[in-house]
């Protein structure tokens, strides 16, 4: 399978998710939730990771790459999946999975400032787009 297809399944898998937690979330505090969507993630990656041997390549893993992994894992499935939580306890899911698609105008300007990536018009037009979109959906 190639680049294409890993984005239609995610687009796929990311677009079915929050309809599951929205449900989960009726009876269920934000935090508990998370934490059970975390243990049952660990557990299936435990056993993902035994039954294929991968635990083997846990030795090319650096101390750098382990901390800015963490550090990614605080950032998105913590304290962001946390956020999102509340917000979809909170709000209609039509209306929160559609505008915290806008996170990717944060990624490109931190991609640009801590990465060095380059800025170009194409990536303005989207930043653009991505901000419309967010203003539609939040009518």
């Amino acid at each position: 399978m190639g680049f294409g297809s890993f984005i239609l399944l995610t687009i796929i898998f990311w677009g079915i998710a929050p309809v599951f937690g929205k449900i989960g979330l009726v009876k269920v505090d934000p935090l508990v939730g998370l934490a059970i969507r975390t243990f049952t993630i660990g557990a299936i990656l435990l056993v993902v990771c035994l039954v294929t041997g991968k635990f083997a390549s846990f030795s090319q893993v650096t101390l750098r790459d382990a901390l800015f992994i963490g550090a990614e894992g605080i950032f998105a499935s913590l304290l962001g999946h946390f956020a999102y939580y509340q917000a979809l306890k909170l709000g209609d899911v039509s209306r929160v999975s559609p505008l915290l698609a806008a996170y990717p105008a944060v990624t490109v300007l931190a991609a640009v400032l801590v990465l060095g990536e380059k800025f170009s018009w194409s990536k303005l037009a989207g930043l653009l787009a991505i901000i419309a979109g967010v203003i539609l959906v939040k009518r």
